[in-house]
């Protein structure tokens, strides 16, 4: 793995970062993109990230927790992944890394068919698409934006892997503290190099001291 060919992509305005030490480039989406731009955003960052001679891109996003079949809380928040390694969305290491695939991705479901012939560019009828108020349960996950780019990225040749949580509505920061130290797991960069303080915590940004006060009893789950 050469970690000057790796691209992170926080999909939660673009920030762009760089760290030279860690041969990393970061991009933060801070706001969403305009409704029905999705795909297209998606083919020019796929273009863009190949063009840059990136190897692997990682996509880090939430999941509504509304969604979330099978809940565990036992070990606490759970990542989990889906990797263009293999056509079923598997990854050995994600495995060994203790992560759950997401089940709910099948390729030869019907929006993720569509995405993947978009992400080719070949045209398709959507006649048989359903309209957004009509779609199903199976329907959610292809619908979301990690999806498109997941598609479009994994169509350019590159190597895709996206590591997902499920978070409700609130204070979210220690599910960002965890899908950074998943990220960094996954390339095997050590999460001190990226602590900003004596404590050797991450820095929470300014726009995030907001009290929401305290986190939840986990017990209830």
């Amino acid at each position: 793995m050469y970690l000057n060919s790796i691209l992170c992509l926080f999909l939660v305005f673009f920030s762009a970062y760089q760290s030279s030490s860690s041969r990393l480039t970061l991009l933060q989406q801070r706001s969403p993109v305009i409704k029905g731009m999705m795909v297209e955003f998606a083919k020019n960052l796929a273009n863009f990230a190949a063009a840059s001679g990136k190897k692997h891109v990682v996509l880090l996003s939430s999941l509504d927790f509304g969604k979330w079949q099978k809940i565990d809380m036992s070990s606490g928040l759970q990542i989990y992944y889906l990797s263009s390694t293999n056509p079923d969305g598997r990854d050995d290491h994600c495995e060994q890394l203790g992560w759950k695939k997401v089940q709910e991705y099948n390729p030869a479901q019907r929006c993720w068919k569509y995405l993947s012939t978009l992400a080719e560019g070949n045209a398709m009828l959507e006649s048989n698409l359903p309209f957004e108020d009509d779609l199903e349960e199976e329907d959610y996950y292809p619908s979301l934006p990690f999806a498109a780019l997941f598609s479009c990225l994994k169509a350019k040749g590159l190597k895709v892997t996206c590591l997902l949580c499920y978070c409700s509505e609130g204070d979210n920061i220690q599910d960002a503290f965890q899908l950074a130290e998943a990220a960094c797991k996954l390339l095997g960069i050590n999460p001190g190099a990226f602590h900003g303080n004596e404590s050797g915590s991450w820095v929470i940004p300014f726009s995030w001291q907001t009290v929401y006060g305290p986190p939840p009893d986990m017990s209830m789950f």
